[in-house]
């Protein structure tokens, strides 16, 4: 490849890796180009993009980028690289859900770099189980509302009891003859 595409993909790599919160890493091995098409579009969907690199034009990137370096373990072999722009949790729940298809045996996740936290296969996957970004506000919107709606039915409870203890009267004095 000569040096200046090699240069230019740096640069490339380099602006893409600025604007991302997350670098996860798999393997691809054997892939299909159909298999690789389907990934790339779920990854995009989830707010990511997938790159394939060469391992040391990636690394010279990260460098430069100034994220925190992939351990050597991580970039060995034809690496895929998945890069986060949105909600990282998202885009990890797709490399696992992939990864655990069983009608592919080609890819498998490594781990990856959380803004500046180097992850584990493990750590990858437990990222990969927490709910989304929307679930996790929708949580938060709710116990913060738990009280207020607790407040709100209690004291409509106070005006709901005061009304049915002058329905009770009324049907009362109705019962008696007595004119309400």
């Amino acid at each position: 490849m000569p040096a200046k595409i090699k240069y230019e993909l740096v640069a490339d790599l380099k602006a893409k890796l600025e604007r991302s919160s997350a670098v996860f890493v798999g393997e691809y091995r054997g892939m299909t180009v159909a298999q690789a098409t389907a990934l790339r579009a779920k990854v995009r969907q989830a707010g990511g993009e997938l790159k394939i690199a060469k391992n040391t034009l990636f690394e010279i990137a990260m460098k430069e980028a100034g994220k925190t370096p992939l351990p050597d373990e991580l970039m060995a072999g034809p690496n895929i690289f998945a890069l986060c722009y949105d909600d990282p949790v998202s885009v990890a729940k797709v490399l696992k859900e992939y990864a655990n298809d069983k009608t592919q045996k080609a890819f498998f996740l490594k781990g990856g770099v959380l803004e500046t936290q180097v992850l584990s296969l493990e750590q990858l996957k437990a990222l990969a189980d927490l709910p989304s970004k929307d679930v996790m506000l929708g949580m938060v919107v709710r116990t913060i509302a738990a009280p207020i709606s607790g407040l709100v039915n209690a004291l409509a409870g106070n005006v709901r009891n005061l009304v049915n203890c002058l329905a009770q009267i009324r049907d009362k004095k109705q019962d008696s003859g007595e004119a309400a």
